[in-house]
This record gives structure tokens, C-alpha cells and sequence, in this order.
């Protein structure tokens, strides 16, 4: 015998109008009892309507976008199977009342269910929203709370709960299975990989393979990015006086000798600060758990190539002098461009340092190179009009650029150390001292 039932909105309370977010079901499906029919959400939460009957739909009386209140007519089922008893058809409503967090009065008898935590999730997008067609047991809050992970429930073969139920705790095994299995494996830690598209439908292409510099230095910049709390500081330091020294002593060089440029006084001031802040020369230990100070000042020089970027290290430059660091830099650059560089030149740097300086740009946010904790950046110095007090003078500003691992360097801490680099730039003098 057929029986026509109908799919209403339980009692909910004293909710007016409940948005329809998404409906699972149209005329001539299949549905069990307790299936998931339709998506409901309030402005305090988002719930899974279940059926109350089991049989082949017969008619859907609502779309996405429509309202529905208590007894709202949602579907009707031709049923030929008996349904449960009213004790038991009561659960459904019960999940639904937990979810909208309206108390249901104790039954005078024990059903031994599953307890239904009351759940208030964020408004989801419909793309967010991965549905099973699976049959699988598992209440209207676990059912959402799979959702929210992104979890197809139908894969999850059984139940931890009574009878093969789905508890939120299977949910979560199941979603630490796939990560451990898949994710860490391959190295995308959990993120969705960016679709391939085919550009030679839009007009001719050209496929260019990466150098293997370019290849490792994307590697390791994701890798950093992905793991570490980065902040990038912004400042300007007046070096009026330091770039008319500069000159002076260029003038005083010979045929073929190596001219000093502002990059070598920026290395002294930033070690210089360093020896201040002992925390800019430091590294994390993995464990997350214990910085590492180091005593030696191994500053690192972005340098770029025909191949990719790559970073020589200038060794203990704090026994160094401005001439010794120009013709050091000036080897370890000249390598680097032909190529020649070997490992044990890219070793062992405490800070990095990158230059657009001859190039352009007012500011950016270079990217901390790890284990270290810090980089600088550099661009071109212009002259500003500057209040000295009385008047505006014209003096040659500096941008610097300053991005450190904020598990390592809070921000006032950063804001000390850039000031103490722009004191030192704005008088070389103090360098003396």
C-alpha cells in the first residue's frame, strides 16, 4: 500500500523565516529517513533538514533563496514502507531544535542516542557544500560538521557509534587519514593545487623549462611563506651625509679600484644593530621550542643572475673594513653571474640583504630567507624635502624595508632595530663608537 507523506519544517521555536541554503532532492529521488533533504540557515546557524519518511519524492516545494518557517511544506514522499514510531520520528526534530539551540524537553523514556551538540557554523558558500549521495548513518550536526572540513561522509565506510553511527570523531580520523596519507606526501600540505590551463586555445605559446635555481628558490620561498608569521616594517633613513663621504672616497681611488657603494655602510649599520638586538642574529630550532644565538655576523647579498636569484654570504663582517667587503662582494658577484658559485658560498648567512636600489621602486615585501629570521630590503634613495624645523631642506632619503619572523621579533622590537639602522645611516660617525 502507498502512502503519500508529506516533508515539513519541525517545530523550530519562534524563528520567522529560515533561508533555504540548498536542496538535495527533486521529484522521482529515492530518500531514506533521515537523509538530508534540504540545507536551512538562520542568522545564528546552518542545519540539515532530515526526511521524515522513506520512499520516491514525488514533489519539491522549494528552490534556494526561498523562506520557510515551521510546517512549511518542503516535499511530499510516496511511501511504501512503514514508518517508525513516533518516539523514534521524533529524533530528527530533535537534532534539528539542537542545531538552532532550542531546548527539547527530556522523553520519558531512555532511546539511547547519540547525544547532538548544538552547532553554530558560519555562513557557507554554496561551493563550500560537498553532499554524499551515499547513504551513510550519521545525525544532521555530523553531517555538517563534515561539510564544514570538506568531507564527502559517504566515503566513510563505518561508525565508531551505536549500530555503525558516524560520530564527529570518525569525521576527524578520517580527514587526518587523508592528509597523512596524501597532503604531507606530496608536499602541498592540505592546499588545493592551482588548475592546469590549456593557453594555446588564446593565441601561440612558447613552453620554457625553469632553471634549476629558479625551480629550488620557488621551493624554498613557498616552504617560507606557508610556515612562517611574516611581517614586513617600512622606513626611510636620511643618508645625506654618508653619500657625500661615499663620493669623497670614490675620488680618492685610482684607475681600476674598486669603488665603494652605499650597500657596504648598510651591511656595517645592520651589523652593527644586530650586536644591539641579539634576536635579528638568531635562528628557531625546529622543535619551535628554542632560539639560537649566534656569535658570528655572516651577512647574506641577494644577487641576481641571468639563471634566478642567489644569495652569497660576506663572512664575519664584523672584523671587516668598507674596503675589504666592496672587493669580497665584488668576487662572490662576479661568481654568481658566471655560475660559479659552490654551496659553501650560500652557507651559513645570519641576515640577507636585497637591493632594487639600482633599479627602482619606492617600497616591497621581501621574503624572510629561513632559517633566518630577518631580511632587509632596499630601493632607491631620492631626494625629499625634509622639516628641520624652520625650514624644508632637500636630503637624500633612503626606503628600507624590513620583514622578520614574528614568532621570533615582535613589532615594537622591530621598530627599535630599524630605528637604531637609521641613526647609524643618518651618522656614520656612531659606527666609530
Amino acid at each position: 500500500m502507498t502512502t503519500l507523506i508529506e516533508i515539513k519544517v519541525p517545530d523550530v521555536g519562534n524563528v520567522a523565516e529560515i533561508d533555504v541554503v540548498e536542496v538535495l532532492i527533486k521529484p522521482g529521488d529515492m530518500v531514506a529517513l533521515e537523509q538530508t533533504v534540504a540545507t536551512l540557515e538562520t542568522d545564528k546557524a546552518s542545519m540539515d533538514l532530515p526526511s521524515s519518511a522513506t520512499g520516491i519524492i514525488e514533489k519539491v516545494f522549494i528552490k534556494p533563496g526561498d523562506k520557510v518557517s515551521e510546517g512549511s511544506l518542503i516535499a511530499t514522499v510516496q511511501s511504501t514502507v512503514a514508518q517508525s514510531s513516533p518516539e523514534k520520528a521524533e529524533e530528527p526534530i530533535q537534532a534539528l531544535n539542537a542545531a538552532l539551540e532550542i531546548p527539547t524537553p527530556a522523553p520519558e523514556t531512555s532511546l539511547e542516542l547519540e547525544p547532538v551538540a548544538p552547532v553554530i557554523a558560519p555562513k557557507m558558500e554554496l561551493s563550500q557544500v560537498i553532499s554524499s549521495t551515499v547513504k551513510a548513518h550519521a545525525s544532521p550536526s555530523v553531517r555538517l560538521f563534515a561539510r564544514e572540513l570538506g568531507v564527502n561522509i559517504g566515503k566513510i565506510a563505518t561508525g565508531s557509534g551505536r549500530k555503525g553511527r558516524i560520530l564527529k570523531e570518525d569525521v576527524k580520523n578520517f580527514v587526518k587519514k587523508v592528509i597523512s596519507e596524501s597532503s604531507f606526501a606530496s608536499g602541498n600540505v592540505g592546499i588545493p593545487v592551482i588548475p592546469s590551463v590549456d593557453f594555446s586555445q588564446f593565441g601561440a605559446i612558447e613552453t620554457v623549462k625553469l632553471s634549476k635555481i629558479k625551480r629550488l628558490t620557488g621551493q624554498n620561498l613557498s616552504r617560507v611563506w606557508l610556515n612562517l608569521p611574516m611581517v614586513t616594517y617600512h622606513e626611510e633613513a636620511d643618508i645625506t651625509e654618508l653619500e657625500a663621504f661615499r663620493n669623497a672616497l670614490n675620488l680618492e681611488k685610482g684607475t681600476g679600484e674598486i669603488k665603494i657603494t652605499a650597500l657596504m655602510f648598510i651591511i656595517k649599520a645592520l651589523v652593527a644593530a644586530m650586536q644591539q638586538f641579539p634576536s635579528f642574529n638568531a635562528s628557531l630550532a625546529s622543535d619551535g621550542e628554542q632560539l639560537i644565538y649566534k656569535q658570528y655576523f655572516n651577512i647574506g647579498i641577494a644577487v641576481d643572475t641571468p639563471n634566478g636569484l642567489v644569495v652569497p654570504v660576506l663572512r664575519n663582517v664584523n672584523t671587516k673594513n668598507i674596503n675589504e667587503l666592496a672587493a669580497e662582494l665584488a668576487e662572490l658577484s662576479d661568481k654568481a653571474r658566471k655560475g660559479k658559485l659552490l654551496p659553501t658560498d650560500m652557507q651559513g648567512g645570519c641576515i640577507t640583504i636585497s637591493s632594487l636600489g639600482g633599479i627602482g621602486g619606492t617600497a616591497f615585501t621581501p621574503i624572510v630567507n629561513a632559517p633566518e629570521v630577518a631580511i632587509l630590503g632596499i630601493t632607491r634613495a631620492k631626494m625629499q624635502p625634509v622639516w628641520n624645523g624652520k625650514e624644508f631642506v632637500p636630503r637624500l632619503m633612503l626606503p628600507l624595508d624590513l620583514t622578520y619572523d614574528h614568532r621570533v621579533i615582535d613589532g615594537a622590537e622591530g621598530a627599535r632595530f630599524m630605528a637604531v639602522v637609521k641613526q647609524y645611516l643618518a651618522d656614520i660617525r656612531r659606527l666609530l663608537l
